[in-house]
């Protein structure tokens, strides 16, 4: 009986029996103009606003909400001219004239004015001997109040870094340092070398679609993915920056999000369809809506589990965080999204021509892979030997990890040669090294003697500056003996906590740093915790099979903690630096356990459903546990090779940018994607599958009936 008109089936056609996801698929493969008029009239409207994004995006919100020194930031910028840590510090130094002379004079006036001619400056103050000069007086800082918020100020710093170092002459050097202007200079430089890393990675991915598809018509369609959900989501974070400030981080980390996913997805799809349509003879509506049924679902939960990873990242109070993760979230979301609708419409439509441009060895309709099927038979003959030494690899990298150590960036973090750095040391060199981090303690004005005694004492405190007061509040600015990036620093401000009356804030640039490591160590164990235990649920509805999906959770563990163990040789031990080119910190950016640990669960998510949804495909159909274990890998196997050889190849590109976070991104997530394609998804996994035997599949009576019924394959 022949397919009715529009693509309605019969109830003896494969296609009618389809799950929703797969008559989802069948309406997009009937409807083409339909989809692609909805998308275009996104991507028209979405994308008026994208270009616009770059300049609306925040550089500041790396703080602890409601800290103690976020607390005593805003009563600064209200009291004391917003002379706070999101104030401006210009450094005016040079080695052979001092303050007292005419053209060194002169340079400071011509520093005065230019910021207060922005009208982000609210009072701009003069040096002051004993305060803001050095001994030597060859070093003077200017000091201009915020107007503005810690968003603003580095906009500011934007725009004021380059007239300020213009005004260098007649050996007076000018330089822009402090918070707002170390983090335009990060900002700007991690844009730089994100942007590099870009220019590199497009071609390195056009190329590794081209073989694993085998068609440029094919490999064409994860771009289409990838721009689409990429414009989509830069115009959707535009239009939520009139709502909140949102982190520059938020793009950069959606476009390597798009473009990894785009990619994953669209080979599963695509694979899928191929082997349907080619291989099974059916018609292309008949051969998207089996695709959908199967492959869809697959790519359904895995998006779902990587929405799941990052939104536990908004566990931690901090905007920076918090809005990134929405970002890469929204980049997912539209992603998944075409996906569903617009990449089966667009499979319909091409038809066979999905093949058009295609390489000569290329065969249409491979769904099936011979090669990972004698793999899969060499695992079930040995397991306990390819499980014992993939086993072993993963231990032996984890192990370093319970020697990490994190703590927030230090200035190495910034290009040697920009203001900001060359500013820091200029005034260390002149004034101490706890002079570029100064505490600023905000108190009652009745107790500011008290306050500045308990201050002096501490031993980890080399000077206190004279005490300010406005509108019945007392500062209190002391300077620490040690370099900001000093553990030290942090011990000393624990003490000041501990001995200073409740209610007095103890606030400055080094004390916010100190507030969100805290706020960080703090919330990781329950952002992990609620990832895996999400992460657990999720899989667990898919699969329908309890010990698997623990095992797919803590496989997916054990590949994270072996790349936070190469993490940590490389970056806390400074094993390859020479090579890979930075200046060691001796510890992890406090940022990326919490961070890099949702980044990569989701990923590995990814390849995880992929490969045990075709098991489980198997599985329902034959309930042979060596079939299951087999096919699966027969059928998934290539497409968690190609993404992860993919994604690898992207990660990687960030490892030779220049500054020091782009590269802990590029080698911590490209390592865990290696291990976890080469070592986990298509060795270990696969192993125990053939160990648990059926018992991988058992789901008790109870869960049965509570689990909701799910089947990833087609009936």
């Amino acid at each position: 009986m022949p397919a009715t008109l529009h693509g309605m089936q019969t109830n003896t056609t494969p296609t009618s029996r389809v799950g929703p996801i797969g008559r989802l698929g069948r309406y997009t493969a009937t409807h083409f103009r339909v989809v692609l008029i909805a998308w275009l009239l996104v991507a028209v409207v979405l994308g008026f606003f994208a270009p616009r994004v770059e300049t609306a995006l925040s550089g500041a919100g790396w703080e602890a909400t409601g800290s103690q020194s976020v607390q005593a930031r805003q009563l600064i910028d209200r009291n004391f001219r917003g002379l706070s840590s999101y104030g401006l510090m210009t450094v005016v130094s040079s080695p052979a004239k001092t303050v007292s002379e005419p053209s060194f004079r002169a340079a400071i006036a011509r520093v005065e004015r230019t910021l207060r001619a922005d009208g982000a400056v609210s009072t701009v103050l003069e040096p002051s001997t004993g305060v803001s000069i050095s001994r030597d007086g060859h070093t003077a800082i200017v000091r201009a109040g915020a107007a503005h918020d810690s968003n603003a100020m580095v906009q500011a710093a934007d725009r004021l870094k380059g007239k300020l170092a213009a005004l260098t002459s007649g050996g007076v050097r000018v330089n822009l340092t402090g918070a707002p202007a170390m983090w335009s200079d990060f900002n700007a430089a991690n844009r730089s070398a994100m942007l590099k890393s870009e220019v590199i990675s497009w071609p390195v991915t056009v190329l590794i679609l081209l073989v694993a598809f085998g068609s440029l018509v094919a490999a064409g369609l994860p771009l289409m993915l990838t721009m689409l959900g990429l414009m989509a989501a830069a115009g959707s974070l535009y239009l939520a920056t009139k709502v909140m400030p949102v982190s520059i981080w938020a793009m950069n980390f959606a476009l390597m999000f798009a473009l990894a996913l785009g990619v994953d997805y669209a080979l599963f799809i695509v694979h899928r369809f191929r082997g349907a349509f080619f291989g099974s003879k059916l018609s292309a509506v008949d051969a998207t809506a089996v695709t959908m049924d199967t492959a869809g679902k697959a790519v359904l939960f895995s998006g779902g589990t990587v929405l799941i990873s990052l939104s536990a990242v908004m566990l931690v109070p901090s905007p920076a965080f918090r809005s990134t993760s929405l970002g890469i979230m929204l980049a997912v979301i539209f992603v998944l999204a075409a996906t569903l609708t617009l990449l089966p419409a667009v499979l319909t439509k091409l038809g066979p021509r999905v093949d058009k441009l295609g390489l000569p060895r290329a065969r249409s309709g491979e769904h099936r892979s011979d090669r990972f099927a004698a793999w899969g038979e060499r695992l079930w003959k040995r397991p306990v030997a390819y499980g014992a030494l993939a086993l072993a690899a993963l231990v032996a990298l984890a192990i370093p990890t319970t020697q990490l150590k994190i703590a927030m960036p230090s200035i190495k973090v910034i290009p040697t040669a920009d203001s900001s750095r060359v500013g820091y040391q200029q005034v260390q060199a002149a004034m101490g090294p706890g002079a570029t981090g100064p505490l600023q303690i905000v108190a009652p004005v009745a107790l500011a003697t008290h306050i500045a005694q308990i201050t002096a004492r501490d031993p980890g405190i080399t000077a206190v500056l004279p005490t300010q007061t406005s509108n019945g509040y007392a500062l209190v600015t002391a300077i620490p003996k040690q370099d900001p990036s000093s553990p030290a620093v942090g011990a000393t401000i624990e003490r000041l906590h501990a001995a200073l009356p409740t209610g007095v804030l103890v606030g400055g640039a080094v004390a916010e740093k100190d507030d969100l490591q805290n706020a960080l160590s703090a919330k990781t164990p329950l952002v992990i915790g609620v990832v895996l235990g999400l992460g657990f649920l999720l899989l667990l509805i898919a699969l329908q099979a309890p010990l698997l999906a623990a095992v797919g959770v803590l496989t997916n563990l054990l590949a994270t903690a072996a790349a936070f163990g190469v993490a940590k040789w490389v970056f806390q031990d400074g094993v390859l630096h020479s090579l890979l080119g930075f200046q060691p910190q001796g510890f992890l950016d406090a940022w990326g356990p919490v961070f890099f640990f949702a980044m990569i669960f989701a990923i590995s998510m990814d390849y995880t459903v992929f490969l045990l949804s075709s098991a489980k495909e198997h599985w329902d159909r034959s309930h042979d546990p060596k079939e299951a274990m087999i096919e699966g890998l027969a059928h998934s196997g290539r497409v968690i090779f190609a993404a992860g050889a993919e994604m690898v190849a992207v990660f990687f590109t960030f490892a030779l940018s220049g500054p020091l976070p782009p590269k802990e991104m590029g080698i911590i997530l490209g390592i865990a994607v290696l291990l976890d394609a080469a070592l986990i998804r298509l060795l270990l996994l696969p192993v125990l599958l053939r160990l648990m035997g059926r018992w991988a599949w058992y789901l008790p009576h109870w869960a049965h009936r509570v689990l909701p019924e799910v089947s990833l394959g087609h009936a």
